[in-house]
């Protein structure tokens, strides 16, 4: 189960581990209540709009945009099927979140989301499930069924005029299906791969259709903020970042884990939630928000709050909640050569500037790291950054250049030295095996 921190925890309050999933477990929390209360009083669709609009919510999978403004770009009233789309394809190296909710809370993610789809006026739902945690796509197929014998599914929900159905849809383990266009095309049988935008989805999304994607932990909070009130889930966080997050802490610390608390928090109380540095190292470097968000040195990350705009102010970004920790026995090639590899192997190659330029990178960082650097490979990968950055249909191509480009902005002398001296800066007898990322099969 989740480790859970003392801080006015939302979320994670009532999980009960693998004995409180279902739907008896739910109910007797309080499940279903914001539904109800929905349907009971009539609450109009724009009503539960402007009410997620005034809690903050942002969109807790990466781009943090404003979950109630999303939501009203739908064309509620257009004639014809609608749909909603919950991203659980939890691929990005680092986060663990998504996972942990669909384990202990299955149902929050199916009320939020029949919430959202009376808020949008959608007909059907499907939430595309990581093809690596097939044993949670099997729980939330027994989680929706218990929502369909109970009469929150189907046909006159609860009695109402409002009818909502929702699938699970598997996914296929690529990386790229993360991107809300790829995901689409993946659940309409298609190879998953991103769309030009415009169209967005809002006007041309699932089967040509209006669609709406959000995160698991998005639609998760959904229920809170109608039962709770939105003022009460906006003042759980700070101005402008409303709430509490997940957010998963791995790498060098004593007790890694998902951790909740509120957006604002400092990032020193997080780490001291995680029980600190392992084995009392010292703090040399964090990825705070996934690993495609740049790396920020210790000393800059200290100074942060945990919140989008702390963090984007810092340089980085608050991305999907995934904190990686490094400690001082770290090489930051060899980080780096890891994250190159792993993005030159997930882009789609789709575009060729993401196609030819994470191979290039990859090489690039890939010869550094084994001692056949040359002086001039720092300014050719910048190089190639700045040729990916802004050229490619989707995010990938930017997500493998960010890692690329803060590297060598806050740690260019690693990897200065790794090309003079053809060995790392930390000693070889230092560096902690596999100490952050699993070696690729290629790797030195």
């Amino acid at each position: 189960m989740a480790i859970l921190g003392s801080i006015n925890p939302i979320m994670t309050a009532s999980w009960q581990g693998d004995a409180g999933w279902g739907i008896d477990a739910y109910i007797k929390r309080g499940g279903y209540e914001a539904l109800k209360k929905i349907l009971s009083e009539n609450i109009p669709p724009e009503g539960v709009i402007a009410e997620v609009k005034k809690s903050v919510l942002r969109g807790r999978g990466g781009a943090g945009f404003p979950t109630g403004l999303k939501w009203s770009f739908m064309p509620r009233t257009m004639p014809g099927d609608k749909y909603i789309v919950c991203n659980t394809d939890e691929g990005e190296p680092g986060t663990f979140k998504d996972r942990d909710i669909m384990r202990y809370d299955p149902h929050s993610v199916i009320e939020g989301m029949i919430i959202g789809a009376y808020a949008m006026g959608a007909t059907r739902g499907y939430n595309y499930i990581h093809g690596e945690i097939y044993e949670l796509y099997e729980r939330f197929e027994a989680a929706l069924a218990e929502a369909r014998a109970a009469g929150f599914l189907g046909q006159k929900i609860l009695g109402s005029e409002h009818s909502f159905e929702l699938f699970a849809h598997h996914g296929y383990g690529a990386y790229i299906c993360g991107e809300e266009t790829a995901l689409l095309d993946s659940i309409e049988g298609k190879k998953g791969q991103p769309r030009f935008k415009p169209p967005f989805p809002a006007s041309f999304g699932l089967y040509g259709r209006p669609t709406t994607v959000n995160n698991t932990e998005t639609f998760a909070s959904v229920p809170f903020i109608i039962r709770l009130g939105s003022e009460n889930f906006l003042n759980a966080g700070k101005e402008n970042n409303g709430g509490t997050k997940l957010f998963s802490i791995s790498g060098h610390v004593e007790r890694p884990g998902n951790y909740e608390i509120p957006l604002g928090t400092p990032f020193a109380t997080l780490l001291e939630m995680a029980g600190g540095m392992r084995g009392g190292r010292k703090l040399k470097a964090v990825i705070p928000g996934g690993s495609s968000s740049p790396v920020l040195p210790a000393d800059i990350m200290m100074q942060c709050t945990m919140d989008y705009d702390s963090i984007s102010k810092a340089g980085s970004m608050l991305g999907s909640g995934a904190v990686i920790v490094m400690d001082e026995t770290v090489c930051m090639v060899d980080v780096l050569n890891r994250l190159s590899f792993f993005y030159h192997e997930e882009s789609c190659g789709q575009c060729t500037p993401c196609r030819e330029g994470t191979n290039w990178l990859y090489q690039i960082v890939h010869r550094i790291e084994t001692g056949e650097g040359k002086p001039e490979d720092l300014d050719m990968l910048l190089s190639i950054c700045s040729n990916i950055c802004g050229r490619t249909i989707c995010a990938l191509g930017d997500a493998a250049a960010f890692p690329v480009m803060s590297f060598l902005k806050h740690f260019r002398s690693e990897f200065e030295y790794h090309i003079q001296h053809k060995t790392c800066l930390v000693p070889k007898d230092v560096q902690r095996s596999g100490s952050t990322f699993h070696r690729h099969p290629n790797a030195a």
